[in-house]
């Protein structure tokens, strides 16, 4: 005869957290239920890497889940019995297991948040949603922080978290350091001999996950060394990396984060975001660590490094899922400039003569990760100034990018890099020429392209692309005081040099496969 449980509990990809209150004991008469459904699979063209990664973190949580009795079900892509959606699997459980009650922890993405509330209305037995126990702040904590407010600065945003959360704080509210924000410092460029510390890259044999999405005839993007997958993919590989990154990146974290480079791909950066939006490990514990660390050792590390670290966690990453459920389902589909180019195929090759944007898309290929100012001010920034749709650059970086799920990637992307919201998160669009990208990096030194010239046949496109997209919106932008200098040197410049760079803009987006 088969088991009847009372109560069935979802699990979804991104919620693997151990120390959650659900996990306190186990109950014989509740049964957990995880699974891989081509609604999640083929909703964007996935890192092939990202699937393994998501899938063999998944089938780890179950095993351990199991191993600590808790009454645990897996659904395998391949099993007869999945009916591939999230809805049709939980009405099949629920009918064979007579189930009485169902509850889900509340998703991180708006999709799966209404798909969850639409089959709860329709289930017709108990259900609860359940906090995820995650993150610093609730769903409408940034909403709340800014009601009644015009600007909605991350920067107000992280000041209240550091006071309301007491952290790296003088006696009283007053800032370590004397000032609340180090950025200023943490801009170099990497020096030329300068090796940073090798990368902590695991072992994990994900050949059966493979197999699956291969047989499935999943369309994937990337490749993967399927016995050697280098990402964490359980709690103690996660607390590993995260205990390397204090030992080995920290030191050097904030100084060089904005750093790019054509033989170092890992620099000094965490990557922690695929164990955090797993909720492998907890921005909390991730903030308390690496502060006990520094303190520990304050000779070797300067606070401009754990500043800069912790401003990621407590202010973006905060902030970002604040306003993304402020801001949808509308934000999705904002387009400020209303910008309709197609993405270039090369975006998903690599096979591009631009050196910057060849070595970024191709280390994004090749690792599924590329670090915040590559996405920003690389990928995006061609994309935003060469005018590309803002769904296009959407589905591209929701795809490649192994920490990437829709409440933290389109923020991002569509707010932050393509200034599509208009300015609800960036203050201004982030545009650079050449001459920003040569400052950060050793891309432009073997780059066919002249970094130096901007409207000659083989001048950097970046740079006539630049004046062209601050040409053509001059209407919506030329009274954003962040941008008075730009429209000043613009209107300096000699009218036939004008005439010139647009023109070598309109050749570069005439040709940009060919780019």
């Amino acid at each position: 005869m088969r088991k009847r449980y009372h109560t069935l509990r979802l699990i979804l990809g991104d919620q693997l957290n151990m120390q959650h209150s659900w996990f306190a004991k186990p109950a014989t008469d509740t049964l957990y239920v995880l699974m891989e459904v081509r609604t999640e699979t083929d909703y964007a063209w996935h890192h092939i890497q990202k699937l393994c990664a998501f899938f063999a973190a998944m089938e780890d949580f179950a095993a351990k889940l199991n191993d600590e009795g808790f009454e645990t079900l897996y659904l395998k892509l391949d099993d007869a019995e999945n009916r591939q959606s999230f809805s049709d699997n939980l009405k099949y459980l629920v009918k064979k297991f007579g189930i009485e009650e169902f509850h889900y922890q509340l998703p991180d993405e708006y999709r799966l948040d209404n798909e969850l509330q639409h089959f709860c209305n329709t289930l017709g037995i108990d259900h609860q949603a359940f906090d995820t126990e995650h993150f610093y702040t609730s769903r409408a904590e940034v909403a709340a922080l800014f009601s009644g407010k015009k600007e909605l600065l991350m920067e107000t945003f992280y000041r209240n978290m550091r006071k309301k959360h007491h952290i790296l704080l003088d006696d009283g509210d007053d800032p370590h350091g004397g000032k609340w924000n180090f950025d200023a410092e943490n801009r170099k460029k990497l020096p030329k001999n300068h090796k940073p510390n090798p990368p902590l890259l695991f072992d994990n044999d994900v050949r059966p996950q493979l197999t699956r999405i291969t047989r499935a005839k999943i369309v994937t993007i990337g490749k993967v060394d399927a016995q050697y997958l280098g990402w964490p993919i359980n709690r103690d590989q996660s607390l590993r990396l995260l205990k390397y990154f204090c030992e080995n990146g920290l030191q050097l974290f904030g100084t060089f984060q904005d750093a790019m480079h054509t033989e170092e791909w890992s620099l000094y950066h965490s990557r922690l975001s695929f164990s955090m939006n797993t909720k492998l490990l907890s921005p909390i514990e991730v903030v308390n660590t690496a502060i006990e660390y520094w303190r520990k050792n304050k000779k070797s590390i300067s606070f401009n490094q754990i500043e800069g670290f912790i401003r990621q966690i407590l202010g973006w990453r905060e902030y970002m899922r604040g306003i993304y459920w402020m801001k949808m389902p509308e934000f999705e589909s904002m387009n400020f400039f209303n910008h309709t180019r197609k993405l270039p195929k090369w975006y998903w090759s690599g096979e591009t003569h631009m050196n910057c944007l060849k070595h970024a898309i191709n280390q994004s290929l090749e690792f599924g990760y590329a670090h915040h100012i590559q996405r920003l001010m690389i990928t995006g920034n061609f994309a935003l100034i060469a005018g590309i749709h803002p769904d296009e650059v959407d589905f591209w970086y929701l795809g490649i990018y192994i920490d990437a799920i829709q409440w933290v990637e389109i923020t991002n992307t569509r707010g932050m890099s393509q200034f599509a919201d208009g300015g609800i998160i960036g203050s201004k669009p982030y545009t650079a020429s050449a001459n920003y990208i040569h400052k950060m990096s050793n891309y432009c030194e073997t780059c066919q392209y002249d970094r130096s010239d901007k409207k000659g046949e083989n001048s950097c496109p970046f740079n006539s692309l630049y004046w062209d997209f601050h040409d053509r919106h001059r209407s919506k932008l030329e009274h954003n005081p962040r941008l008075a200098m730009v429209y000043r040197v613009w209107d300096k410049m000699d009218l036939k040099v004008k005439e010139a760079v647009l023109k070598r803009a309109d050749s570069c987006l005439k040709n940009i496969e060919l780019l």
